[in-house]
Formats: structure tokens, C-alpha cells, sequence
């Protein structure tokens, strides 16, 4: 089954069996539901997989906030439409912290915790890729990213791989429907709930099982601080040999397998 709709003014795709265990994924900055792609066919043959595009990204509108806490009441409000509770929320990258807000907000609806390639800290952040400080830093930046192609868009994405891969034709698509100004208000926010707060730290005291996957070249993130992670009570870290910050591109396989097994794990 595949549906696409719109909850609450978030735009929603889901997949699989409707009465299966629910899985929720997030998608990061500059993204849509399309960056799961390549991993869904796996999590959907024995979950009823949701995936939304956050507000501002993809089909979704913009939202009066972009607030890590106000796109986590967002997702909370689509998730409540639905009627999901105890989810396995999944975000990758920044989508982690949505992930991580809406477990604190709304714990009632969070069963387990897996984040892929998210950032624990700020410490943490490695100089970026020079592709993406030209497409995000003024006073060039607002240029070069409205005359943008869909090669630079792939190039951009590909900076943050550890080898070139395929570049599904759907993920470069919702990339072009976002605004820079959009990006850049995510991006500042996420920036705020970080400083605010580092993942690992807030993730102790849920009481969620977590599982946090890595790339082990991951060239956003520092890949050894994926550690950090490792002081959440019984949370688990996978490190992926030779993947940078986007496995589901560049791993999709062996990043299915993960999560399918985490989700089955923490329903036991």
C-alpha cells in the first residue's frame, strides 16, 4: 500500500501494511520524505511506514516557526491523526532532533528512538563541504542557490558522501522546492536547539531504547563523536565502514537491516 495525503498541513506518504507496527521517518535539512527511498522497500514489508515532509520542505508550506519544538508538535499533530502510538521514530541528521523533541513533548507517542547520522553536539560539526558554505553563506549564497541545477543540487549532496553514488531523480526534485530562506531558518534553529541542549543528554532521561547509526567518514559530523551517544542508558551505536552522512544513499541495505532490527528489538 502507498498513500499520500495531507495531515494537519503536513504533507504525509505512507507504506506497507496499515495495521502493521508503525515506523516514523524524518528526513534532514534540505531534504523530503524522498531521501528514504532507497530503504523503504526493506521497513515496509513488515511495517506501516509514515513519512513526512516537514513544514517548508518538499510539498509541505512553509510554518509560522521552524523551531525544533513547534516541527515536533507538527509531527505530533499528524501522528495523533492518524492514531499511532508507541512509533519507532527515525530521523536522520537534524531530523533526529525533531525525532528527539517529540519523544520529550510527546512521549506517549514515542516507542524507540533510532537516529542516523545526527550530530550530537556542536562541538561535533566539521567544517563543511566548500559546495555547501558557497550554496549557504551570504551575501552569494541567496544567488547561487536560486540559479542552482539539478547537477550542483547532486553535487552538493554527493559533497557529503564518502564516494559518489546515485542520486535518486526525486530527492534532487524536493531539494529544488526549497526556499533559502527556509534552509537557512532551519538551520539556525537547529543550531539553538543544540546549544540549548546536546542529543545524548537529552535522550538519557526518556527511558527509550535508541539506536544511533554512523558513518564512519561521515565529512558533516566528527564520526567518533557518534560515541556520545553511547552514554544513553542502553542505547546501542553502529558504526558503517567506508559511508558518510547520508547511509540510506550510500548504504541503503545494511541501513534497513538495521532498523528493522531495532524496531523488532525494542517492541520485545
Amino acid at each position: 500500500m502507498r498513500e499520500s495525503h495531507v495531515e494537519h498541513g503536513v504533507h504525509v506518504v505512507q507504506d506497507g501494511p496499515p495495521q502493521a507496527p508503525p515506523l516514523l521517518l524524518i528526513h534532514g535539512s534540505g531534504a523530503a520524505h524522498a531521501s528514504w527511498g532507497p530503504v523503504v522497500p526493506a521497513l515496509a514489508a513488515d511495517h506501516h511506514v509514515v513519512r513526512v515532509d516537514l513544514p517548508g520542505c518538499g510539498q509541505s508550506p512553509p510554518p509560522p516557526s521552524y523551531a525544533v519544538p513547534a516541527q515536533a508538535e507538527r509531527v505530533a499533530a499528524v501522528l495523533d491523526g492518524l492514531g499511532l502510538r508507541a512509533v519507532t521514530v527515525v530521523g536522520h541528521s537534524s531530523g533526529g532532533y525533531v525525532a528527539t523533541a517529540l519523544a520529550e513533548r510527546r512521549p506517549d507517542l514515542v516507542g524507540s528512538i533510532a537516529l542516523v547520522s545526527c550530530g550530537p553536539a556542536l562541538d561535533a560539526l566539521l567544517p563543511q563541504p566548500l559546495i555547501l558554505r558557497a550554496l549557504l553563506a551570504p551575501p552569494l549564497g541567496p544567488l547561487l542557490w536560486a540559479l542552482r541545477s539539478d547537477a550542483v543540487i547532486r553535487r552538493g549532496i554527493i559533497a557529503t558522501c564518502a564516494a559518489p553514488v546515485p542520486i535518486p531523480d526525486d530527492a534532487v526534485a524536493e531539494l529544488r522546492g526549497i526556499t533559502f530562506r527556509s534552509l537557512r531558518s532551519v538551520l539556525r534553529n537547529n543550531n539553538a536547539y543544540l546549544a540549548e541542549r546536546g542529543v545524548p543528554e537529552r535522550l538519557a532521561g526518556l527511558g527509550r531504547p535508541v539506536l544511533a547509526i554512523f558513518g564512519a567518514a561521515d565529512p558533516r559530523w566528527e564520526p567518533t563523536s557518534a560515541r556520545r551517544y553511547e552514554r544513553v542508558p542502553g542505547a546501542r551505536v553502529e558504526m558503517l565502514p567506508g559511508v558518510g552522512h547520508v547511509p540510506m544513499f550510500e548504504a541503503p541495505e545494511r541501513t534497513g537491516e538495521l532498523l528493522v532490527r531495532f524496531a523488532a528489538a525494542a517492541r520485545t
